[in-house]
């Protein structure tokens, strides 16, 4: 079962960077694809996935479960369906109203990403903290974790770089991303509602008091 932690560590990262290629490809009509559109993107997502670091960091001091990392990947898939929906009218308004494409690309990249990838982000630390049984192996699971993650980032840029936005609509892919967050937050769930448990998941008191 610790590899279900480890495939869903794999799939946040593949939706994230995913996610942010099609950031660029949604402002590029309304304010081109210039370095000042680039920089508005990478810094909302940087700035997210920090806020989503230590948002899931303090989610690990109660006690974690793989149900609540289902409940995490469900509420991202719930948040990223609506981009399909609001993407067109939300960059219609920004492109009226804002005249300077470096604030008007800026607004649109944390109207619309903020907060899906603040919840994408708690996925990583809330992983490790799934993993970690003692002070002893923290470093080399969160190394391991941060590993498949980082994969999955790249993964994820190069095959929606390179096919994705190739083969399919920019909304076709919103879609399959919400809709594997949707299945995979719902394994989760069904294993932890069920009791399943991963071996080094149930922390023991002894190592619960090496973490105080």
């Amino acid at each position: 079962m610790a590899g279900l932690v480890y495939l869903l560590a794999f799939c946040g990262g593949f939706v994230i960077m995913s996610l942010e290629l099609l950031g660029g490809r949604l402002l590029a009509p309304y304010f081109g694809s210039d370095i000042y559109v680039w920089g508005s993107i990478i810094t909302v997502f940087m700035l997210s996935l920090s806020f989503g670091y230590l948002i899931g960091g303090r989610l690990t001091l109660r006690p974690t479960s793989i149900f609540r990392l289902g409940l995490i990947f469900s509420t991202a898939a719930v948040l990223l369906y609506p981009l399909m929906l609001i993407s067109e009218p939300t960059m219609n308004w920004i492109f009226e109203h804002i005249l300077d494409p470096r604030y008007g690309s800026l607004t649109a990249c944390v109207l619309l990403f903020l907060i899906p990838t603040v919840i994408l982000g708690m996925i990583s630390p809330y992983c490790v903290r799934l993993l970690v049984d003692s002070r002893a192996n923290a470093g080399a699971v969160a190394g391991r974790l941060y590993f498949v993650s980082t994969l999955g980032s790249a993964l994820g840029t190069l095959v929606t770089s390179f096919y994705l936005v190739l083969w399919f609509e920019m909304n076709q892919i919103l879609l399959a991303l919400a809709a594997v967050l949707l299945l995979l937050g719902v394994t989760a769930l069904a294993l932890g509602r069920n009791g399943t448990s991963i071996d080094s998941i149930e922390l023991t008191p002894t190592a619960n008091a090496e973490f105080t």
